[in-house]
């Protein structure tokens, strides 16, 4: 008999797709800078609800949303947001595909005023990992207050500490592995 996986236990008795995305992606870190806004825009879309939606969602809302190109997504306007929102495979809130057009729209001026959005995301922790210690775990940290702060500033929506650091979680910012993960190391 094969010795069973641990995994953290939100993923230990989940489906196969939560444990796929927790054995290869959750708290891996992450450095493509489409990539990390994408998982920006999607924990937005998971506010009030369980990640397991947005999850199973996550490939309609990559057809929704251009694969998540910002470039693209930065022309959306009301032609697209009406298309959005008889969308059925993906989460209809107006407020959050607007959140998403205009956070597209940001990381674009980033990008054309010279600024990395992986530079950005990674320059709170000067590029190291948090490592969480394994057995307590937060829904906000210190940190998450202060880059939902300056994201903020800068014009995104949905990104309270809580939703913040659910992100850095995913993106690999922090490593929240539990002690008995086989991630954790």
């Amino acid at each position: 008999m094969a010795a069973k996986t641990h995994r953290c236990s939100w993923a230990d008795n989940s489906s196969e797709l939560m444990q796929k995305y927790h054995d290869e992606e959750w708290g891996v870190p992450q450095h493509d800078s489409r990539m990390l806004w994408e998982m920006l825009m999607l924990e937005g879309f998971q506010a009030g609800l369980s990640w397991s939606v947005v999850l199973n969602k996550r490939e309609a809302f990559r057809k929704a949303f251009a694969n998540f190109n910002p470039k693209k997504v930065a022309t959306f306007g009301e032609k697209e947001i009406l298309r959005l929102m008889k969308d059925e495979g993906i989460i209809r809130a107006r407020s959050k595909i607007e959140a998403t057009i205009a956070g597209a729209k940001i990381y674009c001026e980033m990008e054309k005023q010279g600024e990395s959005f992986d530079d950005f995301c990674w320059s709170f922790t000067k590029g190291k990992v948090v490592k969480g210690d394994g057995k307590s775990f937060p829904t906000q940290t210190e940190l998450s207050v202060q880059i939902s702060k300056e994201l903020k500033r800068r014009g995104f929506k949905f990104v309270g500490p809580v939703i913040v650091y659910a992100w850095m979680q995913a993106v690999g910012i922090v490593n929240d592995h539990s002690t008995n993960c086989f991630k954790r190391k």
